[in-house]
């Protein structure tokens, strides 16, 4: 293998041992969120409240949105993104009403 090539796969097994961490952060920080959302799924369900807020959810997209901007990541990604994280989170809520 040349030095450029042995370069190469130098910096392709730090990359993706960098994406390995980022995945485990995100699995994590998507437990540990969905930790909370399913604390205020029980609240809304003992308080008879709607499985889900359509404002505040809006307002959490326009949130992400401008995020993603500042952190120069595609917002229509960003968008996609939240908007199933929400369908998920209204789907266990409203498991937790029946």
């Amino acid at each position: 293998m040349t030095d450029v090539a042995t370069r190469a796969s130098a910096l392709l097994k730090e990359h993706r041992e960098s994406i390995d961490r980022l995945d485990a952060i995100l699995v994590y920080t998507l437990a540990e969120r969905f930790k909370h959302t399913q604390a205020v799924g029980r609240l809304k369900a003992e308080h008879d409240l709607p499985p889900s807020d359509p404002a505040r959810e809006s307002r959490q997209i326009e949130r992400l949105e401008w995020l993603s901007k500042e952190a120069d990541l595609d917002p229509e990604f960003a968008r996609k993104f939240l908007t199933f994280i929400i369908s998920e989170v209204i789907r266990h809520h409203e498991n937790l009403q029946k």
